[in-house]
């Protein structure tokens, strides 16, 4: 198997949690061959797909955890399968990066995920699409309508469609003097869409990452809990993980989202619940891998390389 990679530059990763390190090195140990890429390695060439490829050898050492060879420009159709895991801001450089995957998707790669689900199925909005497992929500770029949703709900949370790591994410009470300038600031004065969501106080139990292999879950979630005093549990923004078992309502929600996800050909993804709610469905670099395979043995990398194989030989 001949495999490409494209993620953020691989020398600012911390290896003991990066989801793609993980599923590199457990490539490795299958025997594949592994191109790295980051995004300004990707071009079309005369309706060709290429990139600049380095061929990678990852090391599990903190000092020293990978070598690169030197990089030669290849056709991305020659690749079995190409994973694609950079991380957001999903902005226009990302979009089109997914048109020259689609391109090399067309011309023999097998793209994970699809390069036209990267794009519809944004990680934020894809929500609405699931109102039966959803908190309620809005997204708009009125003011008055978040007004109303708070007059509403009197304690919602507020947060931009295309950030992660719990980036630029409000709560929102009856009453708050800070209402205007939250909204202009996420809405850009109106000119940009956001989303509200009712406030969940199951947060305090953690905001749940269930892990997606093909459609189905991986049997263990990581709950990510909040540090005092802060609304999000992203990793990112200080929340403390936990690992813990897929509960009757993950399983749930995993249900109904799952054939959706293989319906568009989303091999990885991960569902973000608090309490019974789904909040997010996260497309384009779902992390956690690491967490939960150190605390129950489980192999999530290797899981989805399988899937992978088995979609190459369908």
């Amino acid at each position: 198997m001949k495999i490409g990679v494209i993620m953020d530059p691989i020398e600012s990763i911390n290896i003991k949690k990066d989801s793609t390190f993980e599923m590199i090195w457990q490539a490795q140990q299958l025997g594949w061959d592994v191109d790295y890429f980051e995004m300004n390695d990707l071009s079309i060439i005369n309706g060709r797909a290429i990139g600049r490829a380095r061929a990678l050898t990852a090391h599990q050492n903190a000092e020293h955890w990978f070598d690169l060879a030197e990089p030669r420009k290849i056709e991305l159709g020659e690749l079995d399968a190409i994973l694609m895991r950079k991380d957001p801001p999903f902005d226009m450089e990302f979009v089109y990066s997914t048109y020259i995957l689609e391109l090399a998707e067309q011309q023999g790669a097998l793209v994970v995920n699809s390069p036209a689900s990267l794009r519809d199925c944004n990680e934020k909005a894809y929500c609405a699409w699931f109102p039966q497992v959803c908190p309620e929500t809005i997204i708009t770029r009125e003011a008055a309508d978040f007004k109303a949703f708070l007059a509403e709900h009197q304690d919602i949370i507020v947060k931009p469609l295309d950030g992660m790591g719990g980036a630029s994410i409000f709560r929102v009470q009856a009453g708050s003097p800070n209402i205007n300038v939250i909204i202009e600031t996420l809405t850009h004065h109106g000119t940009s869409y956001a989303m509200a969501q009712r406030y969940l106080p199951e947060i305090t139990q953690g905001d749940k990452r269930i892990l997606m292999v093909n459609g189905e879950p991986i049997p263990y979630v990581l709950a990510r809990l909040p540090t005092k005093g802060e609304t999000r549990g992203n990793l990112a923004a200080g929340g403390r993980g936990v690992a813990q078992e897929l509960s009757d309502s993950d399983r749930a929600i995993a249900n109904v989202v799952g054939p959706e996800l293989v319906k568009r050909n989303i091999l990885f993804a991960g569902l973000d619940v608090i309490g019974d709610r789904l909040t997010e469905i996260n497309v384009t670099s779902p992390t956690c891998i690491k967490e939960i395979n150190d605390e129950y043995g489980t192999n999530i990398a290797l899981d989805l390389l399988r899937a992978i194989e088995t979609k190459l030989s369908a």
